[in-house]
Formats: C-alpha cells, structure tokens, sequence
C-alpha cells in the first residue's frame, strides 16, 4: 500500500493528467487521490446503489471500495481504465455487502408491475411549462429510480452503468467480469422493462436518476480522508474492513 503523504495545493492541480495524479496517489499523495475519487465518485455511487438499493449502504460501500483501491494502486498497471478497475472494486464490494445480508433480488418474473393507467397516460404528455415544471420533474425522477430499483440486480446494474454513465459495452463487461454479450442482453432487458407504460418519459429522465449531490460527494471523500489520516497517524489500525 502507499505510503500516505499530507496534501497539498500543488499535487492537486486540476491541471494535472489523470495518469499524473495516478502516480501521485500510488506514491501516498492523498491530495491526488482526493481528486481522484471527486472524478469517479458518481459512477461509483451509482454502481454501489445500483447493487444495494439503498444511498447509506451505497455510500458505505464506495468508501471501503476507496481504501481497497488505496492499498492496491501502486500495483495497478493500467490494463483497463482506471474508472473500469474502479467499478469492479466497487462492485465487488457492494456484492460481498449483499451477500453478507443475505438481501433478496427481486425474480425477473416480479421485476416491474404495472402503473395506473392514469399516470402512463400523464408520462407520456409532453413537460408542461411552468412554476410546476421542477416538481413535475422530481416526480418523474422519483418514478424512474423506484422502477429501477425494481429491476433483478443483475439487469439493475448493466443498466445503469450502460444508460446513466454511458459505458461501453466492453467497459462494463470488464468491470463485471462478465461477457459482452450478456451485457448487451441484460441491457435490453432491463431497457424493455423499463419503457413498458414510460415511453418517451424514459429518455428524458435518464440522465437525472440517482443524482450525485456535492454534499453526497463531500461526505464520501472527507470520511476517506479521514480514515486515510487514521491509518498514517496509526499504522498498526490500518486494516482493512
């Protein structure tokens, strides 16, 4: 594991490479690391939720995936992106959360129900526009992410990897360790699913699902830093969750 360094303006710089602040991290510049996970911290939560079903556990799970991706970066060698190892962590530690909970997937036959025929109906209406516009789209944000908390896990996670963070298809299927072609089925799937009764609603609220707040990404990283403190000022209590 990286030696942890205190942080500094200087290693920090937003001018920095990626690959620079890789570097800078795996030699225990917790600064770089910081900046680091301020950029992928959306795409994990999202994958951690995705999987957990539940923003606490999610946030927990980014966390500890944080520290382990800490301890193994100075052996990372850049085989796939840095985003792409950090989602596999990510979502081998939320799948080892559920495991340990024994949390039921919801079967695919019981995946989606369907909506009040009134409600598909006002989906379905072009956005009014007026003083109801934002709590219109709130609902409608609300409504998404209830029915894609819905979906099987397994469909739930390709899905949103591939529609709200735009993967590739070759990137998820690395970072779930799975076959591009069960990528691109899950995907489908869960996109069928998904559009029965929402229609057009689906596009236009896909890019807001799950949103990742700056107090949310504030809380994640300081509770890093903080355990990353813990550890230099204390080694023997660095272990591992």
């Amino acid at each position: 594991m990286p030696t942890t360094q205190p942080s500094t303006p200087a290693a920090a710089s937003a001018d920095l490479p990626e690959s620079e602040l890789i570097a800078r991290a795996a030699a225990g510049d917790t600064a770089a690391f910081e900046r680091l996970m301020r950029k992928h911290n959306q795409r994990l939560f999202r994958t951690a939720r995705s999987i957990l079903k539940h923003d606490e556990d999610a946030e927990e799970a980014v966390q500890d995936a944080y520290l382990r991706a800490w301890r193994a970066l100075p052996g990372y060698r850049a085989q796939s992106s840095l985003s792409t190892w950090l989602v596999r962590i990510v979502a081998n530690e939320a799948l080892g959360r559920l495991r340990r909970t024994s949390a039921q997937v919801i079967p695919l036959e019981a995946a989606m129900t369907s909506t009040d025929e009134s409600t598909l109906n006002a989906l379905a209406q072009p956005s009014e526009r007026g003083p109801e516009q934002a709590a219109h789209d709130e609902q409608l944000r609300r409504l998404m992410e209830a029915r894609i908390d819905r979906l099987p896990e397994a469909f739930r996670t390709v899905f949103l990897l591939r529609a709200v963070e735009e993967m590739s298809v070759e990137e998820v299927a690395q970072a779930l360790d799975i076959p591009e072609a069960t990528v691109r089925t899950r995907f489908f799937r869960a996109r069928s699913l998904l559009r029965e009764g929402l229609a057009s609603a689906v596009d236009t609220a896909m890019g807001r699902v799950f949103s990742f707040d700056g107090a949310r990404c504030d809380r994640i990283v300081a509770g890093v830093l903080a355990r990353l403190d813990a550890i230099r000022s204390n080694p023997s209590t660095g272990e591992m969750p």
